[in-house]
């Protein structure tokens, strides 16, 4: 029994400003699989978030093992520093998590778009004994990857959720979300800087806000110093 598990892995808040970011990896036998199918389980997109929280629950208690490791603001920036991209560190974290679940066979959702290059950094990382499938969009192809998907999306929302009852609403926290934008434009405005474990400082956007911000005070002292 043990030789057939397999294991999926996914992540969640790859690309937002604002919170962390969640790798999860689900681990089950081919039967547990069938069941995750059986509950509607896959691409956590296409969820509303009841269901993905409902979900999440019979994951939890369904799947053989479930792992979330979660990547602050602050982790992010200094391995940014380090020149540790975005997709070096979720390789790093789905290889703990697939090394710790031990299956016989994990599937990934790759975040980068040369499967070749990824599927080889992965094998690197997990080592010798389990066989690695790295694909683009596996969170809708295989279940195991979906509950996983599922229980990132439903973790970041929890921390999401405790942010917002300390900043307030600012949205999805993605730079694509006006009001997440116009949150943090209020914020800089009023504020030096943005909480270090609450937005990501080596994001560019961060310098467009804090450059927008240096330019208006400048303008302002201007304005007084020759007194306009």
């Amino acid at each position: 029994m043990e030789s057939k598990i397999i294991a999926g892995a996914d992540e969640a808040g790859r690309g937002c400003i604002i919170g962390p970011l969640v790798v999860a990896a689900v681990s089950a036998t081919p039967e547990q699989e069938m069941e995750l199918k059986k509950f509607g389980v896959r691409d956590s997109k296409e969820l509303p978030h009841p269901k993905r929280e409902e979900l999440a629950k019979m994951i939890e208690d369904t799947a053989k093992d479930v792992i979330v490791f979660k990547v602050g603001p602050c982790k992010i920036d200094t391995f940014m520093k380090q020149g540790v991209n975005l997709n070096r560190i979720e390789s790093m974290k789905f290889a703990d998590a697939i090394k710790m679940l031990g299956p016989k066979v994990a599937y990934i959702d790759a975040p980068d778009t040369n499967l070749t290059r990824f599927n080889a950094l992965m094998k690197k990382l997990v080592g010798d004994g389990i066989e690695i499938v790295a694909k683009h969009k596996a969170d809708r192809d295989h279940p195991i990857v979906s509950a996983a998907s599922i229980v990132a999306k439903v973790e970041r929302e929890k921390d999401i959720a405790i942010l917002k009852e300390k900043y307030g609403d600012f949205g999805t926290g993605y730079t694509s979300d006006e009001k997440t934008m116009e949150w943090l434009r209020k914020w800089i405005r009023k504020n030096k800087d943005f909480p270090e474990h609450l937005v990501r400082k080596s994001w560019s956007t961060h310098d467009v806000l804090k450059g927008e911000k240096e330019q208006k005070s400048l303008g302002e002292w201007f304005k007084r110093a020759i007194g306009k």
